[in-house]
Protein backbone atom coordinates (compact mmCIF):
# COMPACT_ATOMS: atom_id res chain seq x y z
CA UNK A 1 0.00 0.00 0.00
CA UNK A 2 1.40 3.76 -0.56
CA UNK A 3 1.62 4.94 2.84
CA UNK A 4 2.80 8.39 1.43
CA UNK A 5 0.20 10.99 1.94
CA UNK A 6 -0.47 14.56 1.41
CA UNK A 7 0.01 16.67 4.52
CA UNK A 8 -3.37 17.17 6.16
CA UNK A 9 -3.77 20.91 7.02
CA UNK A 10 -6.14 21.32 9.69
CA UNK A 11 -9.01 23.85 9.89
CA UNK A 12 -8.99 25.02 13.78
CA UNK A 13 -11.73 27.36 14.24
CA UNK A 14 -12.57 29.79 16.75
CA UNK A 15 -14.13 28.23 19.93
CA UNK A 16 -12.76 29.12 23.25
CA UNK A 17 -12.73 32.92 22.82
CA UNK A 18 -16.37 32.99 21.39
CA UNK A 19 -17.62 30.64 24.24
CA UNK A 20 -15.43 32.58 26.80
CA UNK A 21 -15.10 29.90 29.73
CA UNK A 22 -12.57 29.87 32.64
CA UNK A 23 -11.34 26.45 33.05
CA UNK A 24 -13.68 26.27 35.53
CA UNK A 25 -16.74 27.33 33.92
CA UNK A 26 -15.74 24.92 31.93
CA UNK A 27 -16.32 22.08 34.21
CA UNK A 28 -19.56 23.09 35.69
CA UNK A 29 -21.92 23.84 32.39
CA UNK A 30 -25.64 23.28 32.96
CA UNK A 31 -27.60 21.37 29.74
CA UNK A 32 -28.88 24.35 29.13
CA UNK A 33 -25.11 26.20 28.14
CA UNK A 34 -24.49 23.08 26.39
CA UNK A 35 -27.26 22.82 24.33
CA UNK A 36 -26.64 26.43 23.31
CA UNK A 37 -22.83 25.76 22.41
CA UNK A 38 -24.21 22.75 20.35
CA UNK A 39 -26.41 25.36 18.41
CA UNK A 40 -23.56 27.44 17.42
CA UNK A 41 -20.63 24.99 17.12
CA UNK A 42 -22.59 21.84 15.89
CA UNK A 43 -19.53 20.22 14.64
CA UNK A 44 -18.57 19.91 18.38
CA UNK A 45 -20.50 17.09 18.63
CA UNK A 46 -17.84 14.66 17.92
CA UNK A 47 -19.91 11.02 18.13
CA UNK A 48 -22.90 12.91 15.61
CA UNK A 49 -25.46 11.69 18.62
CA UNK A 50 -27.42 14.87 18.68
CA UNK A 51 -25.70 16.15 22.57
CA UNK A 52 -22.80 18.14 23.28
CA UNK A 53 -21.24 16.62 26.31
CA UNK A 54 -18.89 18.27 28.86
CA UNK A 55 -16.11 16.08 27.10
CA UNK A 56 -16.50 16.79 23.91
CA UNK A 57 -16.15 20.42 24.76
CA UNK A 58 -13.37 20.57 26.65
CA UNK A 59 -11.63 18.39 24.14
CA UNK A 60 -12.76 20.69 21.20
CA UNK A 61 -11.67 23.91 23.37
CA UNK A 62 -8.53 22.35 23.98
CA UNK A 63 -7.43 21.79 20.39
CA UNK A 64 -8.62 25.58 20.06
CA UNK A 65 -5.90 26.21 22.47
CA UNK A 66 -3.32 24.51 21.09
CA UNK A 67 -3.56 25.51 17.57
CA UNK A 68 -3.21 29.21 18.77
CA UNK A 69 -0.12 28.41 21.02
CA UNK A 70 0.97 26.70 17.87
CA UNK A 71 0.55 30.11 15.75
CA UNK A 72 -2.60 28.72 13.85
CA UNK A 73 -5.22 31.60 12.91
CA UNK A 74 -8.69 30.64 13.38
CA UNK A 75 -11.14 30.97 10.72
CA UNK A 76 -14.07 33.01 11.13
CA UNK A 77 -17.00 30.20 10.39
CA UNK A 78 -17.25 28.89 13.72
CA UNK A 79 -19.69 26.40 12.45
CA UNK A 80 -17.44 23.63 11.56
CA UNK A 81 -15.01 22.48 14.59
CA UNK A 82 -13.14 19.40 12.89
CA UNK A 83 -10.75 17.32 15.39
CA UNK A 84 -8.38 14.90 13.81
CA UNK A 85 -5.75 13.00 15.21
CA UNK A 86 -2.52 14.93 14.62
CA UNK A 87 -1.21 11.56 13.10
CA UNK A 88 -2.94 12.45 10.15
CA UNK A 89 -0.51 15.70 9.52
CA UNK A 90 2.68 12.64 9.48
CA UNK A 91 3.78 11.34 6.25
CA UNK A 92 2.99 7.71 7.31
CA UNK A 93 0.94 5.71 9.65
CA UNK A 94 2.17 4.48 12.24
CA UNK A 95 4.39 0.96 11.72
CA UNK A 96 2.16 -1.19 13.26
CA UNK A 97 -0.89 -0.06 11.66
CA UNK A 98 -2.91 -3.60 10.11
CA UNK A 99 -2.63 -2.04 6.95
CA UNK A 100 1.08 -2.64 6.67
CA UNK A 101 0.89 -6.52 7.40
CA UNK A 102 0.25 -9.61 5.06
CA UNK A 103 -3.38 -10.54 4.40
CA UNK A 104 -2.45 -13.67 6.79
CA UNK A 105 -1.62 -11.61 9.43
CA UNK A 106 -4.44 -9.30 9.01
CA UNK A 107 -7.34 -11.68 8.86
CA UNK A 108 -5.88 -13.67 12.20
CA UNK A 109 -6.11 -10.08 13.94
CA UNK A 110 -9.42 -9.76 12.61
CA UNK A 111 -10.89 -13.52 13.85
CA UNK A 112 -8.94 -12.74 17.33
CA UNK A 113 -11.01 -9.76 17.72
CA UNK A 114 -10.55 -6.86 19.94
CA UNK A 115 -9.05 -7.17 22.74
CA UNK A 116 -11.06 -8.20 26.26
CA UNK A 117 -14.12 -9.31 23.47
CA UNK A 118 -15.66 -12.05 21.99
CA UNK A 119 -13.48 -13.46 19.17
CA UNK A 120 -15.19 -13.12 15.67
CA UNK A 121 -17.10 -15.24 13.86
CA UNK A 122 -15.94 -17.39 10.69
CA UNK A 123 -18.96 -17.05 9.42
CA UNK A 124 -18.57 -13.07 8.75
CA UNK A 125 -19.07 -12.72 5.17
CA UNK A 126 -15.52 -11.47 4.24
CA UNK A 127 -15.78 -13.11 1.07
CA UNK A 128 -17.84 -14.09 -1.98
CA UNK A 129 -17.87 -16.24 -4.61
CA UNK A 130 -17.53 -14.49 -8.34
CA UNK A 131 -21.06 -13.21 -9.55
CA UNK A 132 -22.19 -13.63 -12.92
CA UNK A 133 -20.85 -10.56 -14.93
CA UNK A 134 -21.59 -7.14 -14.45
CA UNK A 135 -22.60 -8.26 -10.35
CA UNK A 136 -20.30 -6.15 -8.70
CA UNK A 137 -19.26 -7.51 -4.84
CA UNK A 138 -19.15 -4.80 -2.24
CA UNK A 139 -16.92 -3.47 0.50
CA UNK A 140 -18.93 -0.18 2.13
CA UNK A 141 -18.51 2.10 4.90
CA UNK A 142 -21.31 4.36 6.45
CA UNK A 143 -23.37 5.35 9.06
CA UNK A 144 -27.20 6.46 9.09
CA UNK A 145 -27.48 8.28 6.13
CA UNK A 146 -26.25 5.13 4.54
CA UNK A 147 -27.84 2.89 6.20
CA UNK A 148 -31.60 3.27 3.90
CA UNK A 149 -29.29 2.31 0.64
CA UNK A 150 -27.40 -0.65 2.39
CA UNK A 151 -30.72 -2.25 3.65
CA UNK A 152 -33.50 -1.57 0.61
CA UNK A 153 -30.06 -2.69 -2.20
CA UNK A 154 -30.58 -5.96 -1.54
CA UNK A 155 -34.38 -6.08 -2.04
CA UNK A 156 -33.54 -3.92 -5.34
CA UNK A 157 -31.10 -6.38 -6.98
CA UNK A 158 -33.34 -9.46 -5.65
CA UNK A 159 -35.88 -8.47 -7.47
CA UNK A 160 -33.60 -7.70 -10.10
CA UNK A 161 -32.68 -11.54 -10.95
CA UNK A 162 -29.40 -11.40 -8.07
CA UNK A 163 -28.04 -11.63 -4.63
CA UNK A 164 -26.13 -8.48 -4.12
CA UNK A 165 -22.45 -9.43 -2.30
CA UNK A 166 -22.14 -6.75 0.60
CA UNK A 167 -19.31 -6.31 3.55
CA UNK A 168 -19.84 -3.42 5.38
CA UNK A 169 -18.28 -1.83 8.40
CA UNK A 170 -20.82 0.68 9.58
CA UNK A 171 -21.54 3.34 12.92
CA UNK A 172 -23.40 6.22 13.86
CA UNK A 173 -22.71 9.42 13.41
CA UNK A 174 -18.61 10.23 12.78
CA UNK A 175 -18.45 5.85 14.51
CA UNK A 176 -19.22 5.58 10.33
CA UNK A 177 -17.03 7.97 8.77
CA UNK A 178 -14.29 6.80 6.36
CA UNK A 179 -11.79 8.36 8.60
CA UNK A 180 -13.20 6.74 11.93
CA UNK A 181 -13.13 3.48 10.15
CA UNK A 182 -9.36 3.67 8.93
CA UNK A 183 -8.39 4.37 12.69
CA UNK A 184 -10.50 1.65 13.76
CA UNK A 185 -9.76 -1.10 11.32
CA UNK A 186 -5.87 -0.26 11.64
CA UNK A 187 -5.77 -0.42 15.48
CA UNK A 188 -4.03 3.47 15.24
CA UNK A 189 -5.00 6.51 16.76
CA UNK A 190 -7.98 6.74 18.72
CA UNK A 191 -7.95 2.95 18.69
CA UNK A 192 -4.09 2.72 19.02
CA UNK A 193 -3.90 -1.22 19.85
CA UNK A 194 -7.36 -2.35 19.31
CA UNK A 195 -7.78 -2.81 15.70
CA UNK A 196 -10.81 -4.16 13.98
CA UNK A 197 -9.93 -5.11 10.56
CA UNK A 198 -12.96 -6.08 8.79
CA UNK A 199 -12.99 -4.46 6.18
CA UNK A 200 -9.02 -4.86 5.69
CA UNK A 201 -9.48 -8.64 6.05
CA UNK A 202 -12.33 -8.61 3.51
CA UNK A 203 -10.07 -6.41 0.89
CA UNK A 204 -6.59 -8.30 1.18
CA UNK A 205 -8.25 -11.82 1.37
CA UNK A 206 -11.03 -11.72 -1.48
CA UNK A 207 -11.78 -10.31 -4.79
CA UNK A 208 -14.09 -7.06 -4.79
CA UNK A 209 -15.22 -4.77 -7.39
CA UNK A 210 -15.96 -1.66 -5.39
CA UNK A 211 -16.51 0.43 -2.67
CA UNK A 212 -18.73 2.63 -0.99
CA UNK A 213 -18.67 5.62 1.30
CA UNK A 214 -20.87 7.95 3.41
CA UNK A 215 -19.68 11.92 3.51
CA UNK A 216 -18.82 13.31 6.99
CA UNK A 217 -18.73 16.90 7.96
CA UNK A 218 -14.79 18.22 7.28
CA UNK A 219 -14.20 15.10 5.20
CA UNK A 220 -10.35 15.39 3.78
CA UNK A 221 -9.11 13.49 0.49
CA UNK A 222 -6.86 11.71 2.68
CA UNK A 223 -9.57 10.13 4.88
CA UNK A 224 -10.41 8.29 1.36
CA UNK A 225 -7.22 8.05 -0.57
CA UNK A 226 -5.76 5.13 2.04
CA UNK A 227 -9.25 3.01 1.35
CA UNK A 228 -8.22 3.56 -2.31
CA UNK A 229 -4.50 2.72 -2.26
CA UNK A 230 -5.44 -0.51 -0.03
CA UNK A 231 -7.90 -1.74 -2.27
CA UNK A 232 -5.83 -0.73 -5.46
CA UNK A 233 -3.20 -2.96 -3.45
CA UNK A 234 -5.53 -6.11 -3.46
CA UNK A 235 -8.12 -5.98 -6.27
CA UNK A 236 -6.30 -3.53 -8.98
CA UNK A 237 -9.42 -1.30 -11.39
CA UNK A 238 -11.99 -1.15 -8.23
CA UNK A 239 -14.35 1.58 -8.78
CA UNK A 240 -15.69 4.20 -5.88
CA UNK A 241 -18.89 5.49 -4.84
CA UNK A 242 -19.41 8.55 -2.17
CA UNK A 243 -22.81 8.98 -1.45
CA UNK A 244 -23.64 12.97 -1.24
CA UNK A 245 -26.25 12.39 1.58
CA UNK A 246 -29.01 14.85 1.26
CA UNK A 247 -30.52 18.29 2.44
CA UNK A 248 -30.76 17.80 6.24
CA UNK A 249 -31.35 20.71 8.32
CA UNK A 250 -27.73 21.05 8.57
CA UNK A 251 -27.12 21.97 5.18
CA UNK A 252 -30.01 23.59 5.07
CA UNK A 253 -27.91 26.07 7.90
CA UNK A 254 -24.76 25.93 6.04
CA UNK A 255 -25.66 26.78 2.83
CA UNK A 256 -27.65 30.10 3.96
CA UNK A 257 -25.31 31.13 6.83
CA UNK A 258 -28.11 30.48 9.52
CA UNK A 259 -27.67 30.14 13.15
CA UNK A 260 -31.12 28.54 13.63
CA UNK A 261 -33.17 26.25 11.30
CA UNK A 262 -35.82 28.27 9.17
CA UNK A 263 -38.84 29.08 11.51
CA UNK A 264 -41.11 27.81 8.92
CA UNK A 265 -41.09 25.44 5.90
CA UNK A 266 -42.43 28.49 3.87
CA UNK A 267 -38.56 29.45 3.77
CA UNK A 268 -38.22 26.45 1.12
CA UNK A 269 -38.74 26.99 -2.31
CA UNK A 270 -37.80 24.98 -5.83
CA UNK A 271 -34.82 27.64 -5.79
CA UNK A 272 -33.86 27.26 -2.70
CA UNK A 273 -33.53 23.52 -3.18
CA UNK A 274 -31.78 24.37 -6.85
CA UNK A 275 -29.08 26.07 -4.62
CA UNK A 276 -28.28 23.63 -1.92
CA UNK A 277 -28.18 20.94 -4.72
CA UNK A 278 -25.46 23.74 -6.42
CA UNK A 279 -23.67 23.71 -3.43
CA UNK A 280 -23.53 19.47 -2.84
CA UNK A 281 -22.65 19.25 -6.65
CA UNK A 282 -19.85 21.97 -6.16
CA UNK A 283 -18.48 20.75 -2.53
CA UNK A 284 -18.32 16.78 -3.46
CA UNK A 285 -17.13 17.53 -6.99
CA UNK A 286 -14.18 19.37 -5.40
CA UNK A 287 -13.51 16.32 -3.31
CA UNK A 288 -13.91 13.94 -6.58
CA UNK A 289 -11.56 15.71 -8.61
CA UNK A 290 -8.71 15.38 -5.92
CA UNK A 291 -9.78 11.68 -5.51
CA UNK A 292 -9.23 11.15 -9.16
CA UNK A 293 -5.73 12.22 -9.14
CA UNK A 294 -5.85 8.90 -7.26
CA UNK A 295 -7.68 6.89 -9.73
CA UNK A 296 -10.25 7.57 -11.96
CA UNK A 297 -12.61 5.22 -10.87
CA UNK A 298 -14.48 7.66 -8.70
CA UNK A 299 -17.88 8.51 -8.82
CA UNK A 300 -20.65 9.97 -6.84
CA UNK A 301 -23.96 8.50 -5.59
CA UNK A 302 -26.61 11.18 -6.19
CA UNK A 303 -28.66 10.67 -2.90
CA UNK A 304 -28.40 14.93 -2.55
CA UNK A 305 -30.13 15.20 -6.04
CA UNK A 306 -32.47 12.54 -5.69
CA UNK A 307 -34.13 13.79 -2.57
CA UNK A 308 -33.71 17.17 -3.44
CA UNK A 309 -36.04 16.16 -6.50
CA UNK A 310 -38.54 14.57 -4.32
CA UNK A 311 -38.67 17.81 -1.75
CA UNK A 312 -39.62 19.61 -4.94
CA UNK A 313 -42.20 17.49 -5.97
CA UNK A 314 -43.46 17.98 -2.78
CA UNK A 315 -43.84 21.35 -2.72
CA UNK A 316 -45.48 20.92 -6.17
CA UNK A 317 -48.32 18.57 -4.75
CA UNK A 318 -46.50 15.55 -6.20
CA UNK A 319 -45.22 13.61 -3.19
CA UNK A 320 -48.48 11.53 -2.77
CA UNK A 321 -48.49 10.16 1.16
CA UNK A 322 -46.24 12.72 2.75
CA UNK A 323 -47.57 16.05 5.15
CA UNK A 324 -44.12 18.27 5.66
CA UNK A 325 -41.03 18.64 4.67
CA UNK A 326 -39.08 18.76 8.20
CA UNK A 327 -40.08 18.12 11.33
CA UNK A 328 -38.14 19.55 13.90
CA UNK A 329 -39.72 22.99 11.28
CA UNK A 330 -43.26 22.24 10.56
CA UNK A 331 -44.11 19.84 12.92
CA UNK A 332 -45.74 17.90 10.72
CA UNK A 333 -46.42 13.84 10.61
CA UNK A 334 -45.39 12.20 8.20
CA UNK A 335 -42.57 14.66 7.01
CA UNK A 336 -39.91 14.11 4.95
CA UNK A 337 -36.95 14.38 7.09
CA UNK A 338 -37.52 12.72 10.66
CA UNK A 339 -35.89 14.27 12.98
CA UNK A 340 -33.34 17.66 13.95
CA UNK A 341 -30.20 15.31 12.53
CA UNK A 342 -32.28 15.08 9.28
CA UNK A 343 -32.73 11.41 9.16
CA UNK A 344 -35.00 10.44 6.73
CA UNK A 345 -38.71 9.10 7.08
CA UNK A 346 -39.04 5.44 6.40
CA UNK A 347 -41.31 5.60 3.48
CA UNK A 348 -38.37 7.11 2.11
CA UNK A 349 -35.63 4.88 2.21
CA UNK A 350 -36.38 2.50 -0.91
CA UNK A 351 -35.70 5.99 -2.91
CA UNK A 352 -32.13 6.10 -1.33
CA UNK A 353 -32.07 2.20 -2.62
CA UNK A 354 -32.92 3.38 -6.03
CA UNK A 355 -30.66 5.62 -6.34
CA UNK A 356 -27.20 3.15 -5.48
CA UNK A 357 -28.76 0.65 -7.75
CA UNK A 358 -29.10 3.23 -10.75
CA UNK A 359 -25.29 4.23 -9.83
CA UNK A 360 -24.50 1.25 -8.95
CA UNK A 361 -25.00 -0.80 -12.42
CA UNK A 362 -26.14 1.96 -14.78
CA UNK A 363 -29.61 0.65 -14.96
CA UNK A 364 -33.47 2.79 -14.46
CA UNK A 365 -35.07 0.67 -11.44
CA UNK A 366 -38.26 1.83 -13.01
CA UNK A 367 -36.88 -1.76 -15.38
CA UNK A 368 -37.55 -4.16 -12.66
CA UNK A 369 -40.92 -5.59 -13.18
CA UNK A 370 -40.65 -8.50 -9.80
CA UNK A 371 -42.55 -7.05 -6.99
CA UNK A 372 -40.32 -5.78 -3.98
CA UNK A 373 -41.62 -5.88 -0.07
CA UNK A 374 -39.73 -3.34 1.41
CA UNK A 375 -41.21 -3.46 4.78
CA UNK A 376 -44.79 -4.48 6.31
CA UNK A 377 -46.35 -1.52 6.06
CA UNK A 378 -47.67 -0.91 2.69
CA UNK A 379 -48.73 2.56 3.11
CA UNK A 380 -45.39 4.28 2.22
CA UNK A 381 -43.86 4.26 -0.47
CA UNK A 382 -47.34 3.15 -1.68
CA UNK A 383 -47.29 1.66 -5.57
CA UNK A 384 -48.06 5.53 -7.08
CA UNK A 385 -45.22 6.80 -4.57
CA UNK A 386 -42.47 4.05 -5.64
CA UNK A 387 -42.77 4.56 -9.16
CA UNK A 388 -42.37 8.18 -8.86
CA UNK A 389 -38.81 7.40 -6.58
CA UNK A 390 -38.06 5.15 -9.30
CA UNK A 391 -38.43 7.75 -11.40
CA UNK A 392 -36.64 10.55 -9.62
CA UNK A 393 -34.02 7.76 -9.15
CA UNK A 394 -33.04 7.38 -12.66
CA UNK A 395 -33.43 11.43 -13.53
CA UNK A 396 -30.81 12.01 -10.40
CA UNK A 397 -28.57 9.52 -11.68
CA UNK A 398 -28.40 10.62 -15.24
CA UNK A 399 -28.61 14.06 -14.97
CA UNK A 400 -25.25 14.04 -12.46
CA UNK A 401 -21.92 15.24 -13.77
CA UNK A 402 -20.12 13.01 -11.37
CA UNK A 403 -22.53 9.67 -11.36
CA UNK A 404 -20.73 8.33 -14.48
CA UNK A 405 -24.03 7.45 -16.05
CA UNK A 406 -25.79 8.37 -18.79
CA UNK A 407 -28.73 7.95 -20.57
CA UNK A 408 -28.78 9.79 -23.94
CA UNK A 409 -31.23 7.34 -25.59
CA UNK A 410 -33.78 7.61 -22.68
CA UNK A 411 -34.04 3.82 -22.86
CA UNK A 412 -33.41 3.09 -18.75
CA UNK A 413 -30.25 1.94 -19.62
CA UNK A 414 -27.00 3.83 -19.49
CA UNK A 415 -24.95 3.86 -22.72
CA UNK A 416 -21.80 3.09 -21.00
CA UNK A 417 -23.69 -0.39 -21.20
CA UNK A 418 -24.63 -0.44 -24.95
Amino acid sequence: MKNHRPRLLLAILALATTASFSNAQAQQLSETQLSRLLKRFPAADANGDGKLTQEEFKAARQQFQQSRQGGARPGAAAQSMPVFDPGWQKEKFPPHAVSLKTPEEIMAIYKRGPTGQTPLRESDALSFPKPADGIMRIVGTGHSFMRPGYVTLPLITQAAGFEQPLSLHLGGGIKGSTRYKWEQENGIFEFDGKPLPKLLAAISNAKWEAMIWGPYSNDRPEFYTCWIDFCEQYNPGMKFYLSDAWPAPGHVRKVFKLQENPESEAFFTEAVYDQLSADAIAGFGGLVKMLRESTREVYIVPTHAAMTEAAKRFLRGELPGFKGLYNVIGGKEPSMWRDRIGHIHPGLESLEGYVFYATLYGKSPELITAPIKFKDDPSLPSAALDKIFREIAWKAVVEHPLSGVTDKNKNGIGDHLE
